[in-house]
């Protein structure tokens, strides 16, 4: 319904596979401009809520309040976060939870995400504690990336309606601020985070962004948990964006979309170098201060580079530089472009994603099921799904570990036989949202017992 990156594809699949698991699933989120312009399938329920469906029975409800919530940014603008955050999400968190009293849906999981969920958890440990409707109610509380905390001023704290207590070490205080991401993470009954690596580093200094202290207290309630893909969206066999169906026992349509791709990036057609893929944002998160490093070397080598994204002026500025420098080596899309993501999907042959970390990370998982074999350094999700049988992987962090391991790729690529193999591997991998949704179920019988 409403989208800037990976939350949306966890919450719009998650609810349907443990739907066909045979739980009743229900979802609350907030009545977006972008939903109200562009979803005409919601009906109005009562005073201020909307209905939709998603899937087959699963109902979806959302919080109208259109000072809030009729903006063109879901979190902020091109001026950064909307400075009233605070007000905006607390309101959507107080009103989920007087809209399951009212409308008397007790759930025993109360599943939230992220900081902009997280005062549900703290409202139902305190102010909603000696009222009979929520007891019971358990909560999980799922982190998809540490680095965003939901953080405001102090100042601000009466707006919560908490007791003054817990704006303290052992409650929502934060280096002077309020951190809601912290609530969350104190008073749900479980935490969880999108891949078993990424659980263990938030609980370090590297990668806890000042909260490992907190995480690691509370780590044997922390699960980590891969995200899944829609194999109904990323499926060669079924995709209508890429020039020929493929699958692993037809892998000649493949070069097909190799021929497509390189003649709409106006690269020579060859078929006997490596085409490698980049689909991401152009960040230092994402690896591209160690790609910018070893530029000129990758350039020098007998291969072709798309890149199709956004992000930083440093990074696009440079990257245009190479291009202009190298035309037949590298093309460069510097926007959002969804049909061509899906065509650099199935027409590279290796999938490059050499991010500094990474919670889960999607891209990884959808280039297995194009037979585009990643080459990922060892974090996060990366270091959970991406090895020697299905990728490439490198474990230090710098542009001659990088440059190596595409070098060590292209030697691979050269012996047709043992990478035909490696492609056949890739595909057969699973990460479906299904074998997702029974880990989860698994987190929530332990919470209920």
């Amino acid at each position: 319904f409403a989208k800037t990156g990976g939350l949306a594809d966890v919450v719009g699949a998650l609810p349907v596979a443990l739907e066909k698991l045979g739980f009743e699933v229900s979802v609350v989120m907030p009545y977006y401009k972008v939903i109200k312009e562009k979803t005409a399938k919601a009906s109005r329920f009562q005073d201020g809520v909307y209905t939709a469906k998603l899937g087959k029975n699963c109902r979806v409800y959302f919080i109208e309040n259109d000072s809030y919530f009729y903006r063109d940014g879901l979190y902020g603008d091109k001026n950064g976060d909307y400075k009233d955050n605070l007000d905006r999400f607390s309101f959507y968190c107080q009103n989920t939870l007087n809209l399951l009293k009212e409308i008397n849906l007790k759930p025993d999981i109360l599943h939230c995400h992220d900081w902009q969920t997280a005062l549900i958890p703290v409202y139902i440990k305190t102010n909603l504690a000696k009222d009979e409707f929520y007891k019971g109610i358990k909560t999980l509380f799922t982190i998809h990336n540490l680095g965003y905390q939901g953080l405001f001023p102090a100042e601000e704290f009466s707006k919560l309606k908490l007791d003054k207590s817990l704006f303290g070490i052992e409650g929502l205080e934060f280096f002077g601020k309020i951190n809601l991401l912290k609530g969350g993470i104190i008073f749900s009954d479980a935490i969880s985070t999108v891949s078993p690596t990424y659980s263990k580093e938030i609980q370090t200094k590297e990668f806890g962004f000042g909260l490992e202290g907190v995480l690691a207290k509370r780590k044997k309630q922390l699960y980590g948990i891969i995200n899944g893909i829609d194999y109904d969206i990323w499926n060669p066999k079924t995709d209508n964006f890429i020039a020929q169906h493929y699958g692993k026992d037809s892998l000649e349509g493949k070069a097909v979309c190799k021929k497509d791709l390189q003649k709409i990036c106006h690269l020579p057609q060859k078929q006997d170098i490596p085409l490698l893929g980049i689909v991401s944002r152009l960040a230092q998160q994402k690896g591209f201060d160690i790609l910018a490093k070893g530029i000129k070397d990758i350039c020098s080598m007998p291969l072709q580079l798309v890149i199709l994204g956004t992000g930083d002026l440093e990074y696009h500025n440079l990257l245009e530089k190479m291009a202009r420098e190298f035309p037949e080596v590298i093309s460069l899309s510097l926007k959002f472009d969804d049909v061509l993501a899906h065509k650099i999907y199935a027409g590279s042959d290796i999938f490059l994603m050499p991010s500094r970390y990474e919670p889960c990370g999607l891209g990884q998982l959808i280039s297995l099921s194009y037979g585009t074999i990643p080459l990922v350094f060892k974090t996060g999700g990366l270091a959970d799904t991406i090895n020697e049988d299905n990728g490439f992987v490198f474990d230090k962090y710098n542009e001659e570990a990088l440059v190596k391991t595409i070098k060590k790729a292209i030697a691979k690529f050269q012996d047709k036989k043992a990478w035909k193999e490696l492609v056949v591997r890739a595909m057969g991998c699973n990460f479906s949202w299904e074998e997702s949704a029974k880990k989860y179920v698994l987190v929530y019988e332990k919470i209920l017992s």
